[in-house]
């Protein structure tokens, strides 16, 4: 394979309107030299693992936490009359939604065997639930994309597609493979000039996904499918598009799609939880000099954005203002800090470490440190207090605060930042610190926790909407 086909992820959202995937993406552009990489239908995910935004527990924290056996039983009912109806509303009466059942509702027959399994061991005291729970959250993960990929795989066939159904999930495998491995056997042998292979986002490997990527595995995969098959170019397709901020704060009529953009820039964005893709799987891509597109499946005439290694635009711009709630700024003062600066960040990098803190960014002067995580505040106090512990005569403040964000592949111009302060200064938003790195691919405000929509406004107003934006790229005054 050699730069003839390209790699395309399908979000969650978007797999759950199966009639706008099937016109808008496989049947709008003719022929094949394709790879689908497909994630759960919306919510499922959720359902199996945890509520991604409030952290409600699926199966998995009902399980975790063993506190009653019938809870993740419960929910693994309400789980597979949940997938039964997305069946049902995909096929309707007849056979092919019977072999839809039954080949989700047998994973989840051996799933639930393996759970209760696992329960009767672990009341051995020489073996503990806390040893498996990482096994036992990839095999539910992996439920989620079977179910889709299977389904997307079946209706395709059904509308005269040559679709085939790639399970990378190592489901009742005997062997294991590295990711690497296990993608390469599974594209060995697929004829891409006449296939069209429908791939589950999520991979059994024997270094284990979601160890390091948890939830965003289904990006990794997607990565590695594109570099290992010598993909041409790789696409998500989302139900928005990338671009110069959230429509829903600044409207819809007001926000441009960014149109090209970097990998300085999609990280700058995966920083604020805004991802085009995980750090980790762009990486690959960036390596590789492959680009990455961003679609909008419901404009599938829309270029939407193209991401590659090389862009800077050609004047400086602003193409996103973004940012980022939930953030707790945590500071600590210590007087015998100057001069031994390494040595307190170093301890408390372990500490932020050891609670699984979620760092969003950190600043200094001669004696404080200011290290901004997001997260919930239990685990965010649990790092105050250790820190405390560790250094007791420190004084050691916590806020939460919002960060707002300019962002572009090249931001180079005098006044730029004079600019965003008196933008924010007139709309009455006082700045409480801020961060611009040599690579200048981004500004940081921080600001109170209250400003966070008006400082995305006011900056949108004054850096993107003043301006005739041609291809979607955005020169600042």
């Amino acid at each position: 394979m050699s730069k003839q086909h390209s790699v395309e992820k399908i979000g969650g959202t978007s797999m759950s309107d199966y009639a706008a995937v099937r016109d808008n993406i496989i049947l709008h552009r003719k022929g094949y030299q394709r790879i689908m990489v497909v994630s759960a239908y919306g919510g499922v995910t959720n359902l199996l693992l945890e509520h991604k935004k409030n952290g409600q527990p699926g199966i998995y924290g009902a399980f975790a936490g063993a506190e009653d056996q019938r809870v993740w039983r419960e929910k693994l009912t309400g789980l597979r009359n949940y997938l039964f109806n997305i069946n049902q509303e995909l096929f309707g009466e007849g056979e092919l939604c019977k072999k839809a059942n039954d080949f989700i509702g047998n994973r989840l027959d051996q799933t639930e065997q393996t759970l209760n399994d696992l329960e009767r061991v672990c009341q051995h005291g020489h073996f503990a639930l806390g040893d498996h729970l990482m096994t036992v959250r990839e095999m539910l993960a992996s439920l989620g994309e079977a179910h889709s990929a299977w389904n997307m795989a079946e209706l395709l066939k059904r509308d005269g597609v040559n679709a085939q159904f790639v399970d990378l999930s190592g489901w009742n495998t005997d062997k294991h493979f590295t990711l690497d491995e296990g993608i390469a056997k599974a594209f060995a042998d697929i004829d891409l000039e006449n296939t069209l292979p429908i791939a589950t986002g999520y991979a059994h490997c024997s270094e284990g996904l979601m160890k390091t990527f948890d939830r965003g595995y289904s990006e990794m995969v997607f990565s590695r499918i594109a570099v290992l098959t010598d993909a041409r170019e790789a696409i998500i397709h989302k139900e928005f598009h990338l671009s110069s901020a959230d429509p829903r704060l600044v409207g819809e009529n007001n926000v441009v799609p960014i149109g090209r953009t970097n990998y300085d820039v999609a990280d700058q964005l995966a920083n604020l939880g805004m991802e085009a893709i995980h750090p980790k799987a762009g990486k690959g891509l960036r390596q590789s000099d492959l680009p990455l597109r961003i679609m909008n499946t419901f404009e599938p005439d829309h270029p939407g954005t193209l991401i590659t290694n090389d862009y800077v635009s050609e004047s400086p711009s602003v193409e996103i203002i973004a940012g980022r709630q939930n953030v707790y700024a945590l500071e600590i003062f210590e007087q015998d800090m100057m001069g031994s600066m390494t040595e307190y960040g170093r301890e408390i990098l372990n500490i932020i470490e050891r609670f699984k803190g979620d760092l969003v960014s950190r600043g200094n002067n001669a004696n404080t440190l200011t290290y901004y995580l997001s997260g919930n505040l239990k685990t965010i106090k649990r790092i105050q207090k250790a820190m405390q512990e560790k250094y007791p005569n420190s004084e050691i403040n916590l806020n939460k605060i919002t960060i707002v964000s300019a962002i572009g592949s090249n931001m180079k111009v005098p006044g730029i930042l004079a600019s965003m302060v008196n933008a924010l200064a007139e709309a009455g938003i006082s700045v409480l610190a801020l961060q611009q790195s040599m690579r200048q691919v981004d500004i940081q405000f921080i600001l109170a926790d209250e400003d966070y929509d008006k400082a995305i406004q006011s900056l949108h107003a004054k850096l993107i909407e003043v301006h005739n934006h041609g291809e979607a790229i955005c020169t600042a005054e």
